[in-house]
């Protein structure tokens, strides 16, 4: 089952969405997020309304609160059946409630229910959280901002619903976005990058260590905004010291200081190379119908299922000889190439690249918990480490059984991903690795 989701009614009507405010503030390898989301009743008469939105899985929430005129509301984290039945009675007593909760199924969704609007009034949310930024191939470290809450394919059999919001030109988009960035570190900040266009880097002291960043005026809130940040020496360990709260009681969690200690680790290369040689490379792709709409919702570009696999195509060619490999695709259902992992040589590398050729977005839903399933079934070969490379869009409900079942494995391989949507599923979270596709970078040193 397929529901809209975005500001909306509890008769699944939108609500007009004014602007977006996000201030985002940089820290090493740590961010913290303050998103601010204004937005207007425009009925003549109240609408109680529910707002779902996206955050990372490894995201905590440290602070939400809600204005409406000179109403000001700040949230208590309370027991959640507790939390529901205060909100329900504040509602039937004609008083102002919000109400914030976490999906059981998707740790990445989060639904606000913002009460009673009154009609013409406008409302603003102000929600904080704190993330681990991801840390790519070429040491950068990535912050991502969904536009929209990715499709989500419920599995048969499976509570809940999911939720769907069809992208749109930005010519079309009603509300706009800003966003600021301030990034500080004990190593010199090197260069911004990002997929969206941005104001020049700014530094603020001459070792450059601080710096602030901002997109461009007038973007329009039409694709996710993803920030690349580059540090100088970025394997040096830091180290990074906050104080306590003054306000806390001393000796406890909030009242004593906090030390965050970053390490990146560099191996020398001899060790790469000789771990390179070897290993079991399995490969999962997606073949739901799904990947069959293009990237970045344009009909200008090649869709999701032709750019996974020419990438699949292009790594079979580059394993190393002697290495074992197999290729699963899935949908509703799930085949395999082989019966169980084979060594790689010319002639097994030949008939699976035939048959890869041969693969379309046709088999249907996305269950994905069958294949994983199967190919944690199978024996590991004793000296190859296995690595599993996941290609999808992770259009899944049941995202919080998937990541699971991964952890649950994670003792015997790495698990890497080729994100082809922007997705909870592909996050580094729970890949070993994140995976990463082609995108147009602009570039601020």
């Amino acid at each position: 089952m397929m529901n809209r989701c975005g500001l909306l009614t509890v008769n699944k009507e939108p609500v007009p969405l004014k602007s977006i405010e996000v201030e985002l503030e940089v820290r090493d390898h740590v961010a913290t997020v303050v998103s601010t989301l204004n937005y207007e009743n425009k009925e003549d008469k109240p609408v109680e309304a529910v707002f779902v939105f996206p955050l990372p899985g490894d995201a905590a929430v440290c602070h939400f609160s809600a204005k409406l005129g000179q109403t000001q509301i700040v949230a208590e984290v309370k027991e959640k059946q507790e939390a529901r039945e205060e909100y329900n009675d504040a509602l039937s007593s004609g008083q102002q409630a919000f109400l914030l909760e976490e999906s059981q199924q998707s740790p990445d969704i989060f639904s606000l229910s913002v009460g009673s609007l009154p009609p013409g009034e406008s409302a603003s949310i102000r929600l904080e959280y704190v993330t681990e930024l991801a840390v790519q191939a070429d040491d950068g470290l990535r912050f991502s901002l969904p536009a929209v809450l990715n499709p989500r394919y419920q599995p048969q059999g499976s509570e809940g619903s999911s939720v769907q919001v069809t992208s749109v030109p930005a010519s079309l988009v009603p509300y706009s976005l800003s966003l600021s960035a301030r990034v500080s570190s004990a190593r010199p900040v090197s260069k911004v990058e990002s997929s969206c266009s941005l104001d020049p880097l700014q530094y603020l002291n001459t070792d450059q260590t601080q710096a602030t960043i901002k997109l461009s005026a007038g973007h329009k809130f039409d694709r996710d905004v993803e920030l690349l940040i580059y540090y100088k020496d970025a394997h040096q360990p830091t180290a990074v010291v906050e104080a306590g709260q003054a306000s806390a009681k001393q000796g406890s969690l909030m009242g004593d200081p906090v030390v965050m200690v970053s390490l990146y680790p560099e191996f020398p290369q001899s060790v790469m190379s000789t771990v390179a040689s070897c290993g079991e490379f399995v490969f999962l792709l997606d073949r739901s119908g799904s990947m069959e709409c293009s990237l970045n919702n344009s009909k200008r570009e090649e869709s999701r299922i032709s750019g996974a696999r020419d990438t699949l195509l292009l790594l079979l060619k580059s394993l190393p000889i002697g290495c074992y490999f197999n290729i699963y695709s899935f949908g509703s259902s799930f085949e395999h190439i082989f019966l169980k992992s084979v060594e790689y040589s010319q002639q097994t590398m030949e008939e699976a690249l035939k048959k890869v050729e041969e693969m379309d977005a046709n088999l249907g839903g996305t269950e994905i918990l069958m294949p994983l399933r199967h190919i944690y079934s199978q024996p590991c070969i004793p000296n190859q480490p296995r690595q599993l490379f996941v290609f999808t869009d992770g259009e899944v409900g049941n995202t919080k059984e998937v990541v699971d079942l991964v952890k649950k494995n994670s003792g015997s391989h790495r698990c890497f991903s080729w994100d082809w949507r922007r997705c909870q599923l592909c996050s580094d979270q729970w890949f070993g690795q994140g995976g990463r596709r082609s995108r147009s970078v602009h570039h601020r040193d």
